[in-house]
């Protein structure tokens, strides 16, 4: 399947959308092992990302760097920073196409895991967002390109969750409360489950499948 940069536009405004929603129970999560405005913060990213981005961008990395750019001027938590870092990425990883296939995915993640590696610090296992991110490259990677990639990578964030609420925060301010940390979910996890949930078009009051 190919998408053009309007459905792209779409997607995204998808993603916005379920942040304005969930900013709250983010803002509160965030605050039970760190600052408390990861919800804050990305619903601004979210709001400047819906000023910026054009359904009639002529390519993909056109919709990518506006949404980069929108990040970048929210700034706040490392959490909005990363994802400027992950649009700029994947704008320079799609240079020139003007659709975007399933094939692509897999190696955009890849490029994407890296730069936020380097970019944060943070390594697979310290239970941050990396490691749903590298579950869902892991799994997109083994999926047929023909087959439909939401529901595998909605399957791979939800068992990322679930393995890493029995094991502690060991990066930033949540690795000051360590074991407090255990039996929660990282805040920077929840968000990205519901940015995928969201990607593939599912309603905030939609059960788990």
């Amino acid at each position: 399947m190919a998408m053009t940069p309007r459905e792209l536009v779409a997607l995204l405004s998808r993603c916005t959308a379920k942040i304005r929603q969930v900013s709250p129970e983010l803002n509160e999560l965030d605050g039970r092992l760190g600052d408390g405005d990861l919800g804050a913060t990305l619903e601004k990213c979210a709001r400047l990302m819906d000023e910026g981005l054009d359904a009639s961008a002529p390519d993909i990395p056109s919709v990518f760097n506006a949404a980069s750019m929108a990040c970048v001027r929210a700034s706040g938590s490392s959490f909005g920073t990363l994802l400027g870092v992950a649009f700029f990425t994947a704008a320079k990883k799609s240079a020139g196409k003007t659709t975007l296939e399933n094939g692509d995915i897999p190696p955009l993640l890849d490029d994407i895991l890296a730069a936020l590696m380097a970019r944060g610090g943070a390594s697979l296992g310290d239970k941050t967002v990396l490691d749903p991110l590298d579950a869902v490259r892991r799994a997109l990677s083994e999926t047929p390109p023909g087959q439909d990639f939401f529901p595998v990578a909605r399957r791979a964030v939800k068992d990322t969750l679930a393995e890493f609420r029995r094991k502690p925060n060991k990066i930033g301010r949540a690795r000051m409360f360590a074991e407090r940390s255990v039996g929660l979910d990282d805040p920077g996890m929840v968000a990205f489950s519901y940015l995928v949930d969201a990607a593939a078009g599912l309603a905030i009051n939609q059960q788990e499948v």
